[in-house]
């Protein structure tokens, strides 16, 4: 793939890089905290991402290796910038509304079992809406390639993500409520464009 860098993005990452110096960051965690701060000009995921370098170079490893990206939104999806094949997000498909009625949980966590079913264990997956998607994943066992945990909100988010950096799951993830698709999206984004170097 190859991604012509706007002037517009130039210039916001010498912005950025004269507020802050990450060049002390292992690269792989810099590159994805550098990408995260530029989609949500938040310079607070400084200190709020939780990032594993041995972990990140195993997603970039799984990337390179073509595995299946698994979003639980359809507006994590869209930012996502791949070549190729989407990433699977079955959250509006007829059968994930109807297994979330059967099983009395949310869609979110329906689109999680159904994707599962697709991908199997070795996928990258991407949560940056729904709490109720990455607490599924946990309790799935998957067996995932990477996570991006980044869900937002007041009702689990936290609680999620304290739960993905439990389970020992190769995992970015960060602390507090604040998340979203944006940023979710932009985590992968930053290992994707390292495919190009």
């Amino acid at each position: 793939m190859s991604r012509v860098v706007h002037p517009i993005e130039r210039q916001s990452y010498a912005i950025l890089r004269s507020r802050v110096d990450l060049t002390g960051l292992p690269p792989l965690t810099r590159a994805v905290t550098e990408r995260v701060v530029h989609a949500s000009a938040d310079l607070d995921y400084v200190t709020d991402l939780v990032c594993d370098e041995a972990a990140l170079a195993g997603g970039l490893a799984a990337l390179r290796g073509g595995a299946a990206v698994v979003t639980d939104v359809a507006m994590v999806a869209a930012g996502i910038t791949r070549p190729g094949p989407g990433p699977v997000c079955p959250i509006a498909e007829p059968a994930t509304a109807a297994l979330a009625r059967a099983a009395g949980i949310t869609r979110s966590a329906a689109a999680v079992r159904v994707a599962y079913d697709r991908v199997g264990p070795g996928a990258v997956w991407v949560v940056g809406c729904a709490p109720t998607a990455l607490f599924e994943l946990l309790d799935l066992g998957a067996r995932p390639a990477l996570v991006v945990g980044l869900p937002v909100g007041f009702v689990g988010a936290a609680e999620s993500k304290a739960g993905l950096r439990a389970s020992g799951l190769p995992a970015v993830s960060n602390v507090g409520e604040k998340g979203g698709s944006a940023v979710a999206a932009a985590a992968l984004n930053a290992l994707l464009y390292l495919e190009e170097t």
